[in-house]
């Protein structure tokens, strides 16, 4: 991604509070921060300060210096443009935001791509002069790294699919991984039917006589890495080739290409048949990192289903009957898996896995399942509704020794029988003469069962058995991702509750709306946040802010946000010792917990005889916005810095009264920060328009409204990326006959 160029903040819009803190303060403010910071000075860009996360992001070492113009320090960057667009922010004072920008950090052998999401902004003297650029900015490489690995995984997934060949898949998984860790060189061996000897599957970077030497290898104990994890059935770890026995028969051919550390890790078929192995090699001695061994069980697994995919494909080519059904069993499976990959929930997955079965698999069908340790029939299907309302009345005493369905759940073993179920049941009327119960599994135990009954006019044999088991299978997948969804779903729904007001309580004098909308589809805590409480002599106070990320631990830190708010500041007359207090209990957070940085507005409200007197301070949040009565929106200016960062932060108090139908309107950077389907974002100007079109004498609800109306419209059903909140007090008018 290109960087952006952000216009000159203007009247109205909200100044960055970067451009009016000291550039000392921020040295020290993201000193012990996991956030990038670098301040330069004159024109050519002479590195004044920066915080360690910024040297270890450029290489350290002989980079960790200050005094030096950052082209000398990195003359990398020339060729990227980083340096023309730093003498650009420097010329005009206009600042630059780069948002998964690629980098190419250092030179030669030891360079690294990087990716970053920055900000270049001028410094300016106490005349406004541009004295310098200052950068702010995250690295997203990791992020930009798991998004590709999953992009990759997903091609490899869709190639296997679509039955590309097998030497196709396999090399472009090799490619991939050696990709993702460029260290790393892959080779991929397949076994023969009888499991005893390997051969060639695919290794792109090993030299051809290595792979021509080792292919049909033995599998056994001393046969190198490979050999050994076949015979084994394990994974083969060796750190060093020249000094491990395993590879005394391989060291010499090991030696002329190159090689001097393989980890192979055995790739097994579903009925735990030996398939091939897996190899990731290296040249110089060292231990696998985590890293790698994540890689290496990832796409042990998708080797395995390609392989498999492979070997079905063979089979089906040995008989035109066999390739015919084989090609039908596909078709219906895929089938399968389209119609179980729907927004369903649990229930609605097993009903429709009875649907699917009937005809294909018989002409009756039934699940049930365990619910509060007793098993009930949830789903049934017939070719006729006469059949299937018998089959659906019939419960049945699962109980009993002589149940099939029952031994099913306790054995996880799949029961079939060419004869009438034993027990009560409609079986005559239904004209059953076999039956096959498959086990619904979830983590190796039995959850449910799918009975399919057989009557005259079908057979269930070894082919109807098979394919039944992979249908339960998919199943029952698609039954445990449903039931996670909707537990974690619910977890974050009820989480997201209890970090928010339920209900926002009546402020005497005012009036408080506010609104959240959580990023993507909702599973993940947000980590924006409001409150609005009573301090117990007749003021109020309210807060509204953003936690540094997401899910449980944004959500812990929210917590403890709130909650210390709503302890001390009954106790602090002074929103900026409160604040305080809460910078205070985020640095106490052990390293376990700590989740960041957080940015709020805090103050409180005091009902007066003209209206509310309000008491704030600003956190390094977006700045708060007044209306007035004539639709003018002022922006708020209070200066304050992070919290939560183990650096004190410098906060200043801001005094003034809200005069009947005004209202102060606090908002997340989710707001300004979304896009629309291209790549125009909301921005401050369109904020401040949207907010100065509301009726004349707006309410609290009112503003909300036409601020959410405006966001939907922009966005037009967009998910968002980013959690949005905003919190509305306006001051209400008094009472005729006074207060």
């Amino acid at each position: 991604m290109t960087p952006e160029r952000e216009p000159r903040t203007g009247e109205g819009s909200r100044p960055s509070p970067a451009v009016r803190d000291r550039d000392d303060d921020l040295s020290v403010l993201f000193g012990t921060s996991t956030a990038l910071f670098a301040s330069m000075a004159g024109p050519a860009h002479v590195l004044e300060a920066a915080n360690p996360a910024f040297f270890t992001a450029i290489g350290g070492g002989q980079r960790a210096r200050t005094g030096v113009p950052l082209g000398d320090l990195m003359p990398e960057l020339e060729g990227q443009g980083f340096l023309r667009l730093l003498d650009q922010v420097y010329r005009t004072g206009e600042r630059h935001v780069g948002r998964d920008t690629r980098v190419v950090i250092g030179v030669g052998r030891r360079a690294r791509e990087a990716y970053f999401d920055f900000t270049y902004e001028a410094r300016r003297d106490t005349g406004g002069n541009v004295v310098g650029v200052r950068m702010i900015g995250v690295e997203t490489t990791q992020a930009k790294h798991a998004r590709r690995l999953a992009a990759e995984q997903r091609a490899l997934l869709e190639q296997i699919a679509r039955q590309a060949p097998l030497p196709e898949v396999l090399e472009g998984m090799c490619r991939v991984i050696e990709e993702l860790s460029p260290d790393v060189i892959v080779s991929v061996l397949l076994a023969d039917e009888e499991g005893r000897r390997l051969h060639h599957g695919a290794a792109p970077s090993l030299p051809a006589f290595y792979n021509q030497a080792i292919d049909g290898i033995a599998t056994g104990e001393g046969v190198g890495s490979c050999g050994t994890a076949a015979h084994r059935r394990s994974k083969v770890i060796v750190t060093d080739i020249a000094t491990d026995p395993l590879w005394d028969d391989f060291r010499e051919l090991a030696g002329r290409a190159g090689l001097a550390a393989c980890w192979s890790t055995p790739i097994l078929g579903r009925d735990g048949r030996v398939l091939g192995t897996f190899a990731m090699y290296h040249r110089t001695p060292r231990a696998p990192l985590d890293t790698d061994l994540a890689l290496a069980s990832l796409f042990v697994d998708t080797a395995a289903l390609a392989v498999e995919r492979h070997h079905a494909e063979l089979a089906r080519r040995t008989a035109d009957a066999r390739e015919k059904a084989a090609r039908d069993d596909l078709s219906y499976l895929l089938t399968v898996s389209t119609a179980l990959a729907g927004p369903l929930d649990e229930g609605q997955t097993l009903r429709r896995l009875a649907e699917l079965a009937v005809p294909a698999l018989a002409p009756l069908a039934a699940v049930d399942v365990v619910e509060a340790g007793r098993v009930h029939r949830v789903a049934s299907a017939a070719t006729t509704g006469r059949a299937r309302e018998l089959l659906a009345s019939h419960s049945g005493v699962r109980e009993t020794e002589g149940d099939a369905v029952a031994r099913v759940l306790a054995t996880g073993l799949t029961e079939v029988a060419r004869r009438t179920p034993a027990g009560p049941g409609p079986w005559e009327e239904l004209g059953v003469t076999g039956y096959l119960c498959v086990p619904l599994m979830d983590r190796e135990r039995p959850f449910g069962v799918l009975s399919l009954y057989a009557t005259d006019e079908t057979a269930l044999d070894g082919h109807r058995i098979a394919l039944a088991e992979e249908v339960a299978r998919r199943a029952a997948s698609a039954a445990h991702n449903a039931r996670q969804y909707a537990q974690r779903a619910a977890l974050a729904r009820d989480l997201q509750t209890g970090l928010l007001l339920p209900d926002l309580p009546d402020v005497p004098g005012a009036q408080v709306a506010a609104f959240y909308h959580p990023a993507g589809q909702g599973l993940d805590i947000g980590g924006d946040f409001y409150d609005v409480f009573p301090r117990g002599d007749g003021s109020w106070s309210f807060v509204l802010g953003d936690v540094c990320g997401r899910g449980a631990k944004a959500a812990t830190t929210t917590a403890l946000v709130r909650h210390t708010a709503r302890a001390v500041a009954p106790l602090l007359d002074d929103p900026v010792a409160v604040v305080e207090a809460v910078d205070r209990a985020l640095n106490d957070r052990t390293s376990q917990q700590n989740n960041g940085f957080v940015t709020l507005v805090h103050g409180h409200l005091t009902p007066v005889e003209d209206g509310l007197a309000v008491e704030l301070v600003r956190a390094g949040h977006t700045l708060p916005l007044l209306l007035d009565a004539g639709h003018t929106v002022t922006p708020v200016e209070a200066h304050g810095g992070l919290i939560g960062i183990g650096i004190p932060p410098r906060l200043d108090a801001v005094r003034f009264t809200l005069r009947p139908t005004e209202s102060l309107v606090l908002y997340t950077d989710g707001i300004t920060e979304c896009r629309a389907a291209g790549s125009e974002q909301y921005g401050d100007a369109r904020l401040l328009k949207a907010l100065a079109s509301t009726p004349a004498r707006p309410t609290a609800t009112d503003i909300v409204r036409r601020l959410t109306e405006d966001i939907r419209a922009f966005t037009n059903g967009r998910t968002v990326d980013d959690d949005q909140a905003a919190l509305v007090v306006t001051a209400g008018e008094p009472s005729p006959r006074g207060r």
